[in-house]
């Protein structure tokens, strides 16, 4: 019989099964995913009996049980050193692009090793609640109804008869009150509620408690993406962008099982392929190599509406002349003999678009492929090549390595 708190690690593009395999879910939980696919959602796809992951990667949680979809770009066993190994490299890469810096001062000395990613992401919104608290909280005007004992604001006269008829030392009055109760701090009361329901890191328990028991309690409001997108920051609220995007992120992605109760599921998931492109960018701008430009997601107009737009384009002025590289990034492992006739096509048209000599289609490094300019053969009077470029994604102790940037570039360079 499987155990109902239990954590489940694989990586992209593996299945799993609630009638075999070593790794198992249960029947209950299929049919949570099953639901959950009905949404929509990306992440997976459906086999008999199970589900196959796709190219996202981070954490499904159902009910008490977690399910870690790591990344893999080598093909050496499933060993727990390599389950660790590839769970920091996604912790790692996501702590340098997260969509909001986490490296900000209330977030930067984080206090437990996250086992996975759902708690990565508890901890920082916790340690951003935590820094708000120490600060004191913002208070905002709001308007307020109600019975009180002194006439203040505007008397609604109708309720007041209504209400006070044998009470004529009260007031029922509409009026501007001055205090912590509004919508931050509502949406901020109800992600730590969550957090009390699903966390199963007993390193947080503590924490998340005293959040409670330390924040005011807030009326129940029930988010959606407006929600959301209804917020303006100013200067006293800046300070909250950070908890209410990780508030959104949880609350956003948590669906409670209404029919059961016990197979509620949140789900924090990843693109690796976006996820490798904008650690590519990060390490390429954190080289910081003099004379080159990094651009990113740079576009230009292609049919009628339609743009079209390379990941990254690099260039630098060498005696006098412009140099243009553009470089697109796969999360894929390939035979560096057939790379796919649409990227390569899709590489000409970049070198013809930003005036490129030279392009690459960068890769995490398997197997110790050569590697070498190809030539197009309607190429232009500078050449109109394409290189096949692999990158380790960890360094010589084997830890995420930070240092790809000038080896990338270096690449770009060499013939």
């Amino acid at each position: 019989m499987i155990k109902e708190n239990q954590h489940i690690t694989v990586f992209e593009h593996e299945t799993i099964r609630f009638d075999k395999g070593t790794k198992r879910i249960t029947e209950d939980q299929f049919m949570a995913l099953q639901n959950y696919y009905g949404e929509g959602v990306p992440y997976f796809n459906l086999v008999y009996n199970g589900v196959r992951f796709n190219e996202y990667v981070g954490v499904i949680q159902i009910g008490k049980t977690l399910i870690e979809v790591l990344p893999k770009a080598d093909k050496n066993t499933e060993s727990t050193f390599e389950q660790n190994k590839w769970r920091d490299v996604l912790i790692g890469m996501l702590k340098l692009v997260g969509d909001f810096d986490i490296q900000n001062t209330s977030s930067s000395h984080l206090k437990i090793k996250p086992n996975t990613i759902l708690d990565l992401y508890f901890e920082f919104f916790i340690e951003e609640v935590e820094y708000l608290l120490h600060n004191g909280l913002v208070k905002q005007y709001r308007k307020k109804e109600g019975n009180v004992i002194a006439l203040k604001g505007s008397l609604q006269f109708g309720k007041h008869i209504q209400n006070n008829l044998t009470n004529q030392e009260r007031f029922y009055v509409r009026h501007s009150t001055y205090d912590t109760e509004h919508k931050l701090h509502f949406i901020l009361y109800k992600t730590i509620k969550l957090l009390k329901q699903i966390n199963t890191n007993a390193a947080l328990l503590s924490r998340i408690g005293a959040l409670l028991l330390h924040f005011p309690e807030m009326p129940d409001l029930k988010v959606s993406e407006a929600t959301f997108t209804s917020i303006v920051y100013n200067r006293k609220t800046q300070s909250y962008k950070q908890s209410i995007e990780i508030a959104k992120l949880i609350l956003l992605q948590y669906h409670p099982d209404i029919s059961k109760g016990r197979n509620d599921l949140l789900a924090l998931m990843f693109d690796m392929n976006k996820l490798w492109e904008k650690y590519i960018y990060k390490m390429l701008k954190r080289a910081n190599v003099d004379g080159y430009k990094i651009g990113f997601q740079n576009s230009q107009k292609f049919w009628n509406t339609k743009t079209i737009r390379p990941d990254l384009v690099v260039s630098k002025y060498e005696q006098g002349e412009l140099k243009t590289y553009v470089i697109d990034t796969k999360w894929k492992v390939i035979d560096n003999r057939y790379p796919s006739d649409d990227d390569l096509k899709q590489m000409f048209a970049y070198n013809l678009y930003w005036d490129a000599g030279r392009s690459m289609l960068l890769y995490p490094k398997v197997l110790d492929y050569e590697e070498s300019y190809g030539v197009y053969h309607k190429g232009r009077e500078k050449g109109n090549t394409c290189k096949l470029g692999f990158v380790d994604v960890l360094d010589s102790t084997g830890k995420l390595d930070l240092n790809i940037g000038k080896v990338i570039l270096n690449k770009l360079e060499e013939d």
